[in-house]
C-alpha cells in the first residue's frame, strides 16, 4: 500500500476466497475490487465467499467480482473433457514462471477490467496469492480480455523467491 500510496495509485484489486485478505484493506484509503472464486468453482451450485463477508466489505465501499476465471471457463472445461493442452492454459502456465500469485495478479486485474471497474491504460495494484493470503503485489495498466497481451505489468512490489512445493 506503501508503494501504490508513492506512485498516486489509488485503486486496488485483489484475490480473495474468504474475504481475510480484503479484510486487511478495509481503511486503507484504496478503492478496492475483490474477485472471489466463481460459484461452483469447488463444488456445484455453491459459493465459497460468505454471504455475511461479502456484505460486511460491501459496506466499506469494496466491490465483488464473482465471475468465471479468466484462464479457466470453457478451455478448463476441454481440458477435463478431452485431457489436452489449451492456449489460456499456455497463458497461465507462463505466468506461473514468476510463481502462483503473478497469474492471479494478472488473471484477477483482468476480470476487474472486464468488469468496468478500471480505465484503459490506468495503473492500478494488483494482489495475488499462492493457496491462502497473498505473496505477489503488482503495478500494472490491466486490458480487457480479449486484447490480454496490452497488459502492462509495470512493476513488480513483491514476489515470493522462488515457487512453493505444491506448484511444481
Amino acid at each position: 500500500m506503501e508503494r501504490g500510496k508513492e506512485l498516486g495509485i489509488r485503486k486496488v484489486v485483489l484475490a480473495s476466497t474468504y474475504g481475510e485478505t480484503a479484510e486487511k484493506l478495509m481503511d486503507s484509503g484504496f478503492t478496492v475490487s475483490v474477485v472471489t472464486h466463481q460459484a461452483g468453482y469447488k463444488e456445484k451450485g455453491t459459493q465459497e465467499f460468505p454471504t455475511e463477508m461479502k456484505e460486511k466489505l460491501e459496506a466499506t465501499g469494496m466491490k465483488i467480482i464473482s465471475t468465471t476465471h479468466l484462464f479457466a471457463g470453457v478451455d478448463r472445461a476441454l481440458n477435463f473433457k478431452f485431457q489436452g493442452v489449451y492456449p489460456a492454459e499456455i497463458v497461465a502456465n507462463t505466468l506461473r514462471m514468476l510463481g502462483q500469485g503473478m497469474k492471479v495478479a494478472v488473471e484477477v486485474a483482468t476480470m476487474a477490467m472486464d468488469a468496468g471497474h478500471f480505465d484503459a491504460a490506468e495503473e492500478i495494484i494488483a494482489i495475488g496469492g499462492s493457496g491462502r493470503g497473498a505473496d505477489t503485489a503488482i503495478v500494472l495498466s490491466p486490458a480487457h480480455s480479449q486484447y490480454i497481451f496490452d497488459t502492462n505489468i509495470k512493476e513488480i512490489i513483491c514476489m515470493p523467491r522462488g515457487r512453493r512445493m505444491e506448484e511444481k
